[in-house]
């Protein structure tokens, strides 16, 4: 879990993060006093990294997630703590996710990872087979006991390792299809002290295909009296607004709508260049994985709802962007991009 030196050098700032001393459960006092509901970026396999998320935080995302990480590995093993996770001076406010189906699991993943984030997550939503063959993610839907017990795990150590009220344990869940039992579910898990809970309004079995279902996250936010976030079919900032005002929940996520767009908590309609440029600075100081920087330029310069007919990078720049073979190709085609809009403002 490095945090880059390069940062620490060039800005000579103190190893702290500012962003580590503030309680996930203040920000959703400070966006209700601002008459907004908190802005989250959604826990998205490979995509979540650090510079996706630093990136993000620039354009009104209030709180951050990290893809799943899978508790047993990352507390076995080293290169499994430095590969999923990385943070810096500059992370923002970030919420570690866990796959995990063990008391103790979580327990010794929340002593590595919580003097490092703001608070920790257990993923109780991911629908992928394999998750749930290895009862992890929405597999957990129907464990409401080992849930609750992971829950009180994770705020015990909190506690014991003097974390307690400064760093949160939240979950985060899909609905059943008898809604009566996710209402059970989230009770006892508010019960056990999970600090906010998310709702994907969604089965585990309904593809992302299908409308996100407001009238479930409407009917189980009813009863939970610890903030809640809803997600699912977040792509512009209107979404964000007309969901949190249906469901009545104090948080809204987007995972797919951020892909396209990381400028949509601001307001912008489509993806801005100027992302494009701030996204490829992270990306130097917190590298990625080569194929993975591209389809993050694919997804901000394509066509999808987000751009509303119009895309960022039109056909045969996206065709120029897909043939660079490496980051020095990559960064060469930004620059031409660059000057080639400097010529077009002309």
């Amino acid at each position: 879990m490095p945090v880059y030196e390069s940062d620490i050098q060039d800005e000579g700032l103190a190893c702290h993060p500012p962003s580590l001393d503030i309680n996930p459960l203040q920000l959703f006092d400070i966006t209700k006093g601002e008459n907004r509901p908190l802005y989250a970026a959604a826990p998205m396999v490979r995509y979540s990294k650090l510079a996706f998320r630093e990136t993000v935080a620039l354009y009104g995302v209030d709180l951050t997630w990290t893809p799943m990480i899978l508790a047993k590995e990352f507390n076995r093993s080293i290169l499994a703590r430095d590969s999923d996770f990385t943070t810096s001076l500059f992370s923002p406010p970030t919420i570690a996710q866990f796959g995990c189906n063990s008391p103790l699991e979580i327990s010794r993943a929340t002593t590595l990872i919580s003097p490092h984030v703001n608070g920790i997550d257990l993923n109780c939503g991911c629908p992928q087979s394999w998750a749930c063959a290895e009862t992890l993610g929405a597999a957990l839907m129907n464990k409401r006991e080992l849930v609750t017990s992971m829950v009180a795990s994770a705020k015990s150590r909190l506690k014991d390792l003097g974390y307690e009220n400064k760093k949160t344990v939240s979950v985060k869940i899909r609905v059943h299809k008898d809604l009566r039992e996710t209402v059970d579910f989230v009770r006892a898990v508010q019960g056990a002290g999970a600090d906010f809970i998310t709702i994907h309004g969604r089965l585990r079995s309904t593809p992302s295909s299908k409308p996100v279902d407001l009238e479930a996250i409407k009917l189980v936010a009813q009863h939970i009296s610890v903030p809640t976030f809803s997600n699912g079919d977040i792509f512009t900032l209107a979404d964000a607004k007309e969901h949190a005002k249906f469901t009545g929940v104090d948080g809204v996520m987007s995972a797919r709508g951020l892909l396209e767009n990381p400028a949509l908590f601001r307001g912008d309609e489509n993806c801005p260049w100027e992302v494009v440029e701030a996204f490829m600075e992270k990306v130097v100081r917190a590298p990625l994985p080569f194929k993975l920087v591209v389809h993050h330029l694919g997804e901000m310069g394509g066509s999808d709802r987000s751009q509303k007919g119009k895309t960022l990078f039109s056909k045969e720049e996206r065709a120029e962007l897909m043939a660079c073979e490496g980051m020095v190709e990559l960064i060469d085609w930004c620059e031409e991009m660059r000057e080639r809009r400097g010529r077009r403002s002309h």
